[in-house]
């Protein structure tokens, strides 16, 4: 979200970088967009694990283990970027007059040719649907186990909703991926101002509120966490509760 919001506000301001400045900061951007679902379907294991197997679940989802899964995502992260930024190297940028960008800086802005274009297209399709049916297949695997006789109804019931969760986060998350496609198609039958506005609003609803919701949601479903939560939201009014006789 820091991120976004500062391409966002150097976009606003009207604040033009060089593409090395850029480049550095869309590819950071992408890093953490591409995170975001690989962290689900680890977690959706783990949840898997925890009512599939729950004898060994102590055994396998330890400190070590977790420390290993998320190095192991990152790493695949980075290195998805690190091919970016080869292919991007790839561009003469010799033949640019200046290294002064004249648009936003986006990672639109940076498929100076077409192949990083069709890369970032097929990683990203490869991305989730391979995050997609993986989630699915736990969800499916915990249904299953939850028909098991000696399984924890309680813990299953609470694991199903976890999953379905993660799905509709995961939903949410692949909806940031059709801004640019949205922006590129529309600027080509409408003008500047008017794509700027539309920008703004896409970036809102499809950027900015999952990232909040996934939060919220989870603050929500936390009994610790809930009470302070509509506390706040509701600006510190202590609501009545149900059949109290008002003071």
């Amino acid at each position: 979200m820091a991120l976004s919001q500062l391409l966002y506000l150097l976009s606003a301001c009207r604040i033009w970088l060089t593409y090395p400045v850029c480049g550095f900061l869309a590819m950071l951007a992408d890093l953490t967009n591409e995170v975001s679902p690989l962290t689900l379907v680890v977690m959706s294991l783990e949840r898997y694990v925890a009512v599939c197997y729950p004898l060994r679940h102590a055994t396998i989802i330890t400190i070590r283990n977790t420390g290993v899964a998320i190095v192991v995502v990152w790493a695949f992260s980075s290195l998805n970027v690190l091919i970016q930024v080869i292919l991007l190297l790839d561009f003469p940028f010799e033949e640019l007059e200046s290294l002064q960008m004249k648009d936003y800086c986006s990672d639109i802005a940076m498929f100076l040719s077409p192949i990083p274009d069709h890369y970032k297209k097929a990683f990203t399709c490869f991305l989730f649907v391979s995050a997609g049916v993986t989630v699915t297949c736990s969800y499916i695997g915990v249904m299953i186990a939850a028909r098991s006789a000696s399984t924890d109804k309680a813990s299953a019931h609470k694991a199903r909703k976890t999953l379905l969760l993660h799905l509709v986060q995961l939903g949410l998350s692949l909806s940031s991926t059709v801004h640019d496609p949205l922006i590129i198609a529309m600027s080509k039958f409408l003008d500047r101002v008017a794509i700027s506005r539309i920008q703004s609003i896409l970036y809102v609803c499809i950027i900015l509120l999952p990232r909040c919701l996934s939060a919220l949601i989870y603050g929500i479903r936390d009994q610790t966490i809930r009470p302070i939560l509509i506390y706040h939201l509701c600006c510190r009014l202590k609501l009545p509760r149900l059949g109290s006789q008002p003071t």
